[in-house]
């Protein structure tokens, strides 16, 4: 039986990634069309043939909305043009930190996500760096989380940093963090903090030692910049040498980017799963084109992605 061929559509909120990652993998993008109407809904056109397909669907679900909405008419316009199979590949997925009961009488976001994914006719989700791993068992179909480790420990490599140390913004983040500095044999200190409200720190203190140390924070959403930037301000206070900060999906919201700028940090280091809305001269950017490139090809030929991981390059030094 010949095998199905493969299409590649990206949504409008990542249409500058999707056409790197398109032009990694090998083929052009496919022609889709998002109509709009007066009132301001939408509807997706395919304008080519996908049937018996593998259709691969690139978009973030940042805000607004809309993003997600497309994406979910996207997924159920592939299979009423009754595609072989139907991934979508989420570099950022939306309301991920939504993703328990944490007070009383809240939705949990990211399931909510997960269950329209299921119910639109997604077959696989390709994603990145999730707020928090479990929730790929919100999912009942297989999901590809893909790690920006990856590509961030080369940027680290070639910055030959003296007294390398690891940093966590706070609790959640030390199993990433630690995963990064034992690949480095470093060491890593955490940030702990504390909340009063949403995007609001009442406090927080460090925890190890980070004196003339070079200090690179780890997380994977840099939102508002508050805690980033309060972060770097206590490492420096402390007496770290340098710091900069790694994080992988650039929300920059509210006053995001006079944070950045305003802080002791050297450089803020993000991906681009999500676009930039302005240039910051602190701001450098990664392309996760190629990873999603790989990770295309390999869920097409049914190969694995573990190559991928930093787990895996730390097998491979053991040996």
């Amino acid at each position: 039986m010949m095998n199905p061929s493969v299409k590649v559509f990206s949504g409008t909120g990542s249409q500058k990634l999707a056409e790197k990652i398109a032009q990694r993998f090998g083929r052009p993008l496919g022609k889709v069309n998002i109509q709009k109407f007066s009132d301001g809904e939408f509807q997706p056109i395919f304008l080519e043939s996908i049937r018996g397909d593998y259709v691969f669907l690139i978009q973030s679900t940042f805000a607004p909305t809309e993003n997600l909405m497309e994406l979910l008419l996207m997924i159920d316009a592939a299979k009423r043009a009754s595609a072989s199979k139907i991934v979508a590949v989420i570099p950022y997925y939306g309301f991920a930190r939504q993703d328990r009961k944490d007070k009383p009488r809240v939705a949990i976001g990211s399931k909510l996500i997960a269950t329209l994914l299921q119910a639109a006719g997604a077959d696989r989700i390709i994603t990145m760096d999730l707020h928090a791993p479990q929730i790929q068992g919100f999912f009942d179909i297989p999901v590809d989380h893909l790690d920006s480790s990856a590509i961030f420990i080369p940027y680290i490599e070639q910055l030959q940093l003296d007294n390398l140390t690891f940093a966590a913004p706070d609790v959640g983040s030390t199993n990433r963090v630690r995963e990064i500095a034992s690949y480095f044999n470093a060491e890593m200190v955490i940030c702990d903090k504390h909340r009063k409200r949403a995007n609001e720190i009442a406090s927080m203190v460090v925890i190890g030692d980070v004196k003339d140390k070079d200090i690179v924070l780890i997380d994977d959403i840099c939102d508002t910049g508050g805690t980033l930037a309060k972060s770097a301000g206590l490492l420096k206070e402390k007496g770290a040498k340098s710091v900069r900060a790694f994080c992988t999906h650039p929300v920059l919201s509210g006053k995001a980017y006079e944070n950045i700028e305003n802080s002791v940090l050297e450089e803020l280091v993000v991906c681009d799963t999500i676009p930039l809305n302005q240039e910051s001269k602190k701001i450098k950017i990664i392309s996760v084109a190629d990873l999603f490139a790989i990770a295309i090809r390999n869920a097409y030929e049914n190969k694995s992605i573990t190559s991928l991981f930093v787990h895996s390059q730390l097998r491979g030094r053991d040996k």
